[in-house]
């Protein structure tokens, strides 16, 4: 494929999951053509310094993509402006990007599929973002192999610079612009709380998300997303080791081992690709018993981590 998209993968303090995504990135068909730069954040403390200059290590020594540049920032910036500055200077330079962060792993057909949806729908306005996650939903054979849905995905994915020049960071900018109506459909007609709560928690101070505000962006500007009914991306973060991550099984897939064929001609919301994600989204949390399991095992990884020297 002629000029495929550069890679930008985030990393930060866990060597043995980027170690892995690295492993899985190349294995990818298209990885020998491809310019991969990896972004490393500047410890936030002391204690994760040992850590990042493992990380950096083991950057310095990828191989087997058309070129790779380690990006080391010299002060601590935080995931939010690493990412939302590491994204505009590549769209900026090469007009697309696919976005990696240090966990996850890819299907060898990740980058095929990124790269041939990115020249399908580069003059698509509304088509704002490929991603390469799909949930565990049920039954996944139903579904079109590809779709389009109106929530954006931060789990390997890709856009162009002409749809990146719509993020808003500004939250009260965002904020201003929902009604209830809107607010219903952001949610995904309800199914999902969680995008409105990290909203109104961003505008609170409570944390610091590039993903809801690009969401947003997405969302107000009537954008869509393409999404693979069989995930291409695996999210192994989820074991309590990332800043913002907790130990959670919900999300968990694995890649596919098969080649993306199909690529809706129709840009519209796919309705039975709607329907089965709210469903999922709906029957997520499980029942009392899994819910109380879950909390009890964060609960004590928590107060382990805070009394292990």
């Amino acid at each position: 494929m002629q000029n495929p998209a550069p890679i930008a993968l985030f990393v930060y303090n866990r060597p043995e999951h980027t170690r892995r995504t690295l492993n899985y990135l190349q294995q990818n068909l298209l990885a020998a053509e491809t310019r991969l730069f990896i972004f490393s954040d500047a410890p936030r403390q002391a204690s994760d310094e040992d850590q990042v200059t493992e990380v950096r290590t083991i950057a310095a020594a990828v191989s087997g993509f058309k070129s790779v540049k380690l990006i080391a920032r010299d002060t601590h910036m935080g995931l939010a402006k690493t990412i939302i500055d590491g994204i505009t200077w590549l769209v900026n330079e090469y007009g697309k990007v696919i976005v990696f962060e240090d966990d996850l792993l890819s299907s060898p057909y990740a980058l095929s599929y990124f790269n041939e949806a990115l020249l399908r729908y580069e003059q698509e306005q509304q088509v704002m973002q490929i991603a390469a996650y799909m949930f565990p939903i049920k039954p996944a054979q139903t579904l079109p192999e590809t779709f389009f849905l109106r929530s954006v995905s931060s789990w390997g994915w890709a856009t162009w610079k002409r749809a990146w020049q719509h993020f808003e960071p500004d939250i009260n900018r965002l904020y201003e612009q929902f009604d209830e109506d809107m607010i219903y459909r952001f949610t995904v007609d309800g199914t999902m709380h969680n995008y409105w709560t990290q909203l109104l928690d961003f505008k609170s101070g409570k944390n610091d998300s590039w993903a809801i505000r690009w969401h947003a962006s997405v969302f107000l500007q009537k954008g869509l997303v393409l999404y693979p009914a069989k995930s291409l991306i695996e999210n192994i973060g989820h074991d309590g080791s990332g800043v913002h991550s907790i130990i959670e099984s919900t999300y968990k897939v694995h890649p596919s081992r098969k080649p993306v064929t199909f690529f809706p001609a129709t840009i519209q919301e796919d309705a039975h690709a709607l329907t089965a994600v709210k469903h999922f989204y709906k029957h997520r949390k499980g029942s009392w018993f899994k819910r109380g399991r879950k909390f009890l095992i964060n609960r004590w990884f928590k107060l382990k981590h805070k009394f292990t020297p």
